[in-house]
């Protein structure tokens, strides 16, 4: 049966991946993000292929304009089966001791609060009905800290805290949890992380075939697409010279 499948920061990176992916399965789309230009490009792009899409432009941060948004979705789009909460970023790379706080700030935010923000708008709809899916973008960066990695890994720590305690929460149901753990993806990740450096962002992807956000929408369309008693609760994703968050062979 075709999902209706709500996806958060899906104009960019896996977001936007998860969005093309969940279409090509037959799914249909609300997808948000802060651009309303890039949401509408999106849109027609996925509706010329047969895609039902519709957006919701709104900084995840803004627990208000969430609220709003989820809120004023038509009757038609309320029965929401599946939350992708892909929404989020890395900022910086200096030594905790250096870093910047305002780039803490919208870490913490984006990664934490802002996945917290949509579970709690979307989920209890899914208790109610006793059936959904919640899939978080985390990262092998909450399985362990890298050198100037920390407050990053420290939210990535956190979504992994999240997700199982979510799972926990949601078990007398049949809602379920899943935490996908990428390594190196090549999108616009670093491009965000160095402030638009752009040579340094590609230096993090020199000497190793990095994984695509296709490859972790792969992953996310199965775990949504398991047969009912089967809960994918945890999968980490790494290129294949690439053995933790700090460990890549580079040729």
């Amino acid at each position: 049966m075709n999902k209706t499948v709500l996806i958060t920061g899906a104009t960019s990176g896996i977001g936007l991946a998860c969005a093309r992916k969940f279409a090509a399965n037959g799914d249909r789309l609300i997808l948000t993000g802060r651009d309303q230009q890039r949401l509408d490009d999106i849109q027609k792009e996925l509706a010329d292929k047969g895609t039902e899409v519709t957006t919701l432009a709104f900084d995840i941060r803004d627990r208000e304009k969430a609220g709003q948004c989820i809120g004023n979705l038509p009757e038609e789009w309320q029965r929401i089966d599946v939350l992708v909460n892909n929404a989020g970023l890395a900022l910086g790379l200096e030594p905790e001791y250096e870093g910047d706080i305002n780039d803490w700030e919208t870490m913490i935010d984006t990664n934490i609060k802002g996945l917290l923000t949509m579970t709690r708008l979307i989920v209890p709809g899914m208790v109610e009905r006793d059936c959904g899916h919640v899939i978080n973008i985390g990262s092998v960066a909450g399985d362990a800290a890298y050198a100037g990695g920390n407050v990053y890994c420290a939210t990535k720590a956190a979504v992994k805290a999240l997700t199982d305690g979510l799972r926990i929460d949601v078990a007398h149901s049949a809602v379920r949890v899943t935490n996908l753990k990428p390594g190196l993806v090549e999108t616009n990740f670093s491009n965000v992380r160095f402030h638009g450096d752009k040579a340094r962002a590609a230096n993090v992807y020199l000497g190793i075939k990095p994984l695509t956000g296709n490859d972790i929408a792969d992953v996310a369309v199965y775990a949504a697409n398991a047969p009912a008693h089967v809960q994918i609760a945890e999968v980490l994703i790494l290129a294949t010279h690439q053995a933790s968050g700090s460990v890549i062979i580079r040729k």
